[in-house]
């Protein structure tokens, strides 16, 4: 994955501090120079053993990486280190956000990162991440009354937006491709629609969508599915929190000419009421927050047909990461998915056998599909920078 580098060294891009106000320089004070010292120790500490290089406006660079590593270019340490160790991992994404630091290979050096993610920090240190680590707030619980806010935060951004970076479907999760048909990192956005067609056959197939089938969708997006089940003539009732993606998906299923077969509602899945044959739910999980996932589950249980059959892509993480993580709230929930969270497949399996009747059947890892999708709508992203800006984001939400 690529970066853009738009502030030269020792420069700052402009910071609104209205829209950006936890990106404005903070206050010197003696407890935030000690906090940026000890970062300045644990960091350099970390990247000695990670397989990148660190480079300092003077020429120092510290780092384990060689000749050919990602290079990590810290414009202000100062403003890099009071935030790394006022505000943790969260400062360390703002600081990328002010343009305290850049990296040419931007997706390269954050990958080395995570190989090393759960030992960068000491071993004697890790006992206090209990007392460090900031504490989710209660506004962002996905509640019945709350979840719809901490949609809205994200889709509901501007459909102009997604559509600079999206294929054709307006498909916003993990396509499928067929890995014979060109080597990873040469496909190109050309690929990318029928890629994810062939992902939503597959689960509309693992739900045994047909004819006259009941198909519930829980999280619309901007309605490519609830088309495709339509299509194979189904009857589609689509649910959704966004009111951007109820609006465009609305518009989208009526020139497909299924309207008369797809409803797509402004509707919590709690609130659903029904029986269906066939439930789907694309990349949703990740919205409703763990101690909602009996809930999740418990409720399609219960709307589902007898014989039918569920079929649900999610993002995963692996379970001791999940556990270790699941009170901490971290710069994607700050600045991306308020109230979200990655399940493990372990975490799906005990919730499923201990508060439903549903089990799972079957399993496909699509994670390296997942990295290659993300190059490609980076790639789109990247190239429609001028128009992003023209739809009223900054140089700030670019990065």
């Amino acid at each position: 994955m690529s970066t853009i580098s738009i502030v030269p060294r020792g420069h700052a891009l402009h910071v609104d501090p209205i829209r950006w106000p936890d990106l404005a320089p903070a206050r010197a004070g003696a407890a935030r120079a000690i906090r940026a010292r000890i970062a300045v120790a644990l960091f350099e500490r970390a990247v000695s053993s990670v397989a990148v290089r660190v480079s300092f406006p003077d020429g120092r660079v510290v780092g384990g990486g060689g000749s050919d590593s990602p290079v990590m270019t810290l414009n202000r340490p100062r403003a890099f280190f009071e935030r790394l160790g006022a505000d943790g991992l969260i400062g360390f994404g703002e600081s990328y956000m002010a343009g305290d630091w850049d990296a040419e290979d931007l997706g390269g050096f954050l990958t080395e990162l995570c190989r090393r993610l759960a030992t960068l920090v000491p071993a004697p240190l890790q006992t206090l991440r209990a007392a460090y680590v900031a504490r989710r707030p209660r506004t962002e619980k996905n509640t019945v009354t709350q979840s719809q806010g901490n949609i809205a935060r994200h889709y509901d951004l501007s459909n102009d937006l997604f559509a600079l970076f999206l294929d054709e479907t307006m498909t916003y999760s993990s396509a499928l491709f067929e890995p014979a048909t060109l080597p990873p990192g040469e496909r190109s956005t050309a690929d990318l629609a029928g890629a994810q067609g062939a992902k939503i056959d597959r689960l509309l197939d693992g739900a045994s969508v047909g004819a006259a089938s009941r198909v519930l969708e829980i999280g619309t997006g901007w309605g490519e599915l609830a088309i495709r089940a339509a299509r194979r003539g189904a009857a589609v009732r689509s649910v959704t929190l966004s009111q951007e993606q109820q609006a465009l998906a609305r518009q989208r299923v009526a020139e497909a000419g299924v309207a008369d077969r797809v409803s797509v509602d402004l509707l919590d899945y709690r609130q659903v009421v029904g029986e269906y044959d066939a439930i789907v739910s694309v990349e949703m999980i990740e919205a409703v927050g763990h101690e909602y996932w009996p809930t999740y589950f418990a409720t399609i249980d219960g709307l589902l047909a007898p014989g039918g059959r569920v079929a649900i892509q999610a993002i995963t993480m692996p379970h001791d990461r999940m556990l270790a993580t699941r009170e901490t709230w971290t710069w994607v929930h700050k600045y991306i998915f308020p109230g979200g969270f990655l399940p493990s497949t372990e975490a799906i399996e005990q919730v499923t056998r201990d508060h439903t009747t549903l089990r799972v059947r079957e399993r496909l890892s699509i994670g390296l599909h997942y990295a290659e999708t993300l190059r490609l709508w980076d790639e789109a992203f990247l190239a429609a920078r001028e128009q992003v800006l023209a739809l009223g984001f900054d140089d700030v939400f670019t990065r």
